[in-house]
């Protein structure tokens, strides 16, 4: 397993050993012992899985301290554009984000810790997407940060007239009004 470290170095690309042959492939998408080694992950205790299609656009989703969730992403069959904002208000990337293609075929995962807001947008026909966190939902926690916020600076690559948001995506909010809460709140 390769980690590599983002332009905001909390956030990591992980790119998996993957055994191919006649047969297909193998590989090995999560053990706690390898993990635990690299990341600040307390306990997997969800694992989550949508499938979405082209143009739907999920997120910035985040929930609040102390319910916070540090997230290990995947792409199973597709491709998405995969976006992580820095919400910690004492950090020196608060406010800027990193963005990584995820596809079915390379692999690659993406670790987010708690502090960061997350979202993405599906570029394929269809998406199925994975992810794992170390906190369970918790409705009342959960925020949404606006993914067309001017502040953020994403340049998503597909036309905003074919994205596709949930009712509760319409209603996001700006970072700019979000609360500030520090680095050490978001560890929960």
């Amino acid at each position: 397993m390769k980690v590599q470290s983002l332009d905001i170095p909390d956030v990591k690309l992980i790119t998996p050993d993957v055994f191919r042959d006649s047969r297909g492939y193998f590989m090995e998408s999560f053990n706690l012992k390898t993990f635990s080694k690299e990341f600040s992950l307390r306990d997997i205790v969800q694992d989550n899985e949508s499938l979405s299609e082209y143009g739907v656009l999920r997120g910035l989703h985040f929930q609040t301290p102390p319910h916070a969730q540090a997230k290990l992403m995947r792409v199973v069959m597709g491709e998405v554009f995969d976006v992580a904002v820095d919400l910690r208000s004492d950090s020196s990337s608060f406010g800027k984000h990193v963005a990584v293609r995820l596809n079915g075929e390379k692999k690659q995962m993406l670790y987010v810790p708690r502090g960061f807001a997350h979202g993405f947008l599906v570029l394929s026909e269809k998406v199925l997407f994975t992810y794992k966190v170390d906190a369970y939902y918790h409705p009342e926690s959960e925020m949404v940060l606006n993914w067309q916020d001017p502040d953020l600076k994403i340049k998503w690559p597909i036309d905003a007239q074919k994205v596709i948001l949930s009712r509760k995506d319409l209603s996001a909010m700006y970072l700019k009004v979000l609360s500030n809460f520090k680095q050490e709140e978001w560890k929960g």
